[in-house]
């Protein structure tokens, strides 16, 4: 398993094969620990239990798809099908939107899932599928408020 997370005191980011015992950072030497985090097999894929740099037990589950890629393609489809349709050619143009929707439905089945720690938001990679929950927002915001006090003492 691949973790990508930041440093802690100067938010570089940093990468490491779990299980690894310990990982500095280049830039500041502040040294942070990267356990193997509890997991377990489900019909629905490997669930994390907690994460690997903090511990945070509440982690959530997102498609490891790059979204600019995403977006590019559902731009140059809708580009396409108003050239076409602008041609007169609708049935090419249904055709590019609907195989535009067919490689997105593929690339969503095809992309494994990456975990990600609300707290320290380290990124667990090479899973495969998921059986940790979705992104919530209520628990996002939650930890947001708490980074915004921490930095309000400090």
């Amino acid at each position: 398993m691949n973790v990508r997370f930041l440093c802690p005191a100067c938010e570089t980011l940093g990468s490491v094969q779990a299980p690894a015992a310990t990982w500095r950072c280049p830039s500041c030497g502040h040294l942070v620990t990267v356990a193997d985090p509890p997991r377990s097999t489900t019909v629905e894929g490997v669930t994390l239990h907690a994460c690997a740099v903090c511990g945070n037990a509440e982690l959530y589950k997102v498609k490891g798809f790059p979204h600019w890629l995403g977006l590019t393609l559902l731009t140059g489809a809708c580009v396409a099908f108003l050239v076409l349709n602008a041609y007169r050619l609708q049935w090419w143009a249904w055709a590019v939107l609907l195989g535009s929707a067919v490689i997105d439905g593929g690339l969503y089945l095809a992309v494994r899932d990456v975990v990600v720690c609300y707290r320290c938001g380290a990124q667990h990679r090479g899973l495969g599928y998921s059986g940790n929950r979705p992104f919530e927002l209520t628990v996002h915001e939650r930890y947001r408020q708490e980074r915004l006090r921490m930095n309000d003492k400090g």
